[in-house]
C-alpha cells in the first residue's frame, strides 16, 4: 500500500499526452468501486488511484482490488503529478467544488450527477473547461443504458420515423437516506430524465415551464424550503418542433423505483414498463388495434464495448460480496450503463475529442433542472436556460 499525503503540485491548464494510458483516480468508494475493474481492464485506461475519506474502507477496497496509491485527502490526489483524471463520486454537494478544483489543478474530470445544484457553479466549470482545454463529462447512466441505447439506435436507424415527442421519469422514494438528501428539491436531480429526453431529440433545452404538485411533511421543507412532492416540467428545445416531458418525485409519493424513457414516432413508438424488470412495448402504427403493442427485449449492446469490459454489461456476472464482506457489484446497475461510461470517457481522451455529455452539455441538462424548480416555485412561469448551456 502507498498512502500518499504530501505529493509535489503539478502544473495546472494543460491536458496529458495521450501517447500513454490514461492514469485515473476514483474519488469517493462507494458507488464508484463499482468502477475500479472497468478502469482496470479497460485498454485505455488504468485505475492507478483511489480516494476515501474513511481510511479503513480505502484500505479494504485498495487491498481487495490491487491499488496501490491510495488517498485519504482530495487535495492530496490534485497534487500528484501522475494522475490524469479524477472520477468523482462523492455526494452531491461535493461535486461542482471538486469538479472546479480538479479541473484548476489540471486533470480531466469524469463526475456523477448533478453536475452541480447551483447555475453559478455550472458556468464555472464550463469556463474552465474551455480555459484550460481539458475534458469534463458527466456520468450520466441513463444515456447508456441498454433501453436508451436501443431507443436511440431504432430512432437513427429510421424505424421510429419522425420523432414526435419524448417523456421520461425519475420516481424514487429516499426516506431514511442520510446527509444532504431529505428534502432536495425533486427537480435539482433531474438529469436521469433531462439526459435521455435531450439525447434522442439531439438538441440543448431552451427554456422550461414546471408545476410542483402535492406537499411534502413539514420536516422535509426546513433544509431547502422545497414544499413539492412531485415536479412535472415541459422543456422546449432549441431549432425542433420537439418538446419534452419530464416528471421527478423523492418524498412521500408511493412509487416502486423507476428511472423510464418513452418515446414517440410516427412509425413506432416504445414505451418503458410500468413495472420494474417487465419488458419494453413497441407501438407500431396502421396495424389493428389489438396488433399495435408487442413487447420487446432490446440487447445490452456489448458488441460496442472492447472485450475487457463488455462482459459486465450483463447481470450478476460480478459479486465480489461472495468473497468478502464488502458490498460491491457490478454488471446490472442502471441498465448495464458503466461500461459504456467508462469506455466514453477514456475513448474520448485517448483520442483527444469531447465525450458526451461534454461540459456545456452537462451543464445544460443539470440547469433544466434547477431551472425547472425555479419555474415550479414561481407558479410554472416560463424560465430560460442560461446562454453559456446553449
Amino acid at each position: 500500500m502507498i498512502l500518499r499525503k504530501n505529493a509535489r503540485e503539478p502544473g495546472a491548464g494543460q491536458p496529458v499526452s495521450m501517447s500513454k494510458k490514461i492514469n485515473v483516480a476514483i474519488v469517493g468508494l462507494g458507488f464508484g468501486a463499482e468502477f475500479i475493474p472497468l478502469w482496470q481492464q479497460h485498454p485505455h485506461a488504468r485505475c492507478y488511484a483511489i480516494c476515501q475519506r474513511n481510511e479503513k474502507k480505502l484500505n479494504d477496497v485498495g487491498d481487495y482490488f490491487g491499488v496501490k496509491v491510495r488517498y485519504a485527502e482530495f487535495k492530496d490526489v490534485l497534487k500528484d503529478p501522475k494522475v490524469d483524471a479524477v472520477h468523482i463520486n462523492s455526494p452531491i454537494p461535493d461535486h461542482a467544488w471538486m469538479s472546479i478544483a480538479a479541473l484548476w489543478a489540471g486533470k480531466h474530470v469524469a463526475c456523477t450527477v448533478p453536475m452541480a445544484t447551483s447555475i453559478a457553479d455550472c458556468k464555472k466549470i464550463v469556463d474552465l473547461v474551455k480555459k484550460t482545454g481539458l475534458r469534463y463529462m458527466m456520468m450520466e447512466t441513463v444515456v447508456y443504458a441498454r433501453e436508451y441505447l436501443f431507443m436511440k439506435e431504432l430512432l437513427d436507424d429510421g424505424r421510429l420515423g419522425k420523432l414526435q415527442f419524448v417523456q421520461a421519469s425519475h420516481q424514487q422514494d429516499m426516506d431514511g437516506w442520510p446527509n444532504y438528501w431529505p428534502g432536495l428539491p425533486p427537480m435539482w436531480y433531474a438529469t436521469h430524465c433531462v439526459g435521455p429526453v435531450a439525447g434522442l431529440i439531439g438538441k440543448p433545452a431552451e427554456y422550461v415551464s414546471c408545476f410542483g404538485s402535492g406537499t411534502v411533511r413539514a420536516e422535509l421543507r426546513r433544509k431547502y424550503g422545497s414544499p413539492f412532492a412531485v415536479e412535472t416540467a415541459h422543456i422546449k428545445f432549441a431549432g425542433t418542433a420537439v418538446s419534452a416531458r419530464i416528471i421527478r418525485s423523492l418524498f412521500d409519493t408511493a412509487r416502486q423505483y423507476r428511472e423510464s424513457i418513452d418515446v414517440y414516432g410516427d412509425k413506432a413508438s416504445v414505451e418503458w414498463p410500468l413495472v420494474e424488470h417487465q419488458p419494453l412495448v413497441m407501438h407500431t402504427a396502421k396495424r389493428p388495434e389489438p396488433k399495435i403493442p408487442k413487447p420487446v427485449k432490446c440487447p445490452d449492446f456489448a458488441k460496442r464495448l472492447p472485450k475487457g469490459i463488455a462482459k459486465y454489461t450483463t447481470r450478476g456476472v460480478y459479486d465480489a460480496s461472495k468473497k468478502t464482506h464488502l458490498s460491491f457489484t457490478q454488471g446490472s446497475g442502471h441498465g448495464g450503463s458503466h461500461p459504456h461510461l467508462a469506455h466514453e470517457f477514456a475513448t474520448a481522451l485517448a483520442k483527444g475529442r469531447d465525450p458526451f455529455p461534454n461540459a456545456k452539455q452537462s451543464a445544460n441538462w443539470t440547469c433544466v433542472g434547477l431551472c425547472a424548480h425555479e419555474s415550479a416555485l414561481n407558479g410554472g412561469e416560463i424560465v430560460k436556460l442560461p446562454a453559456f448551456t446553449l
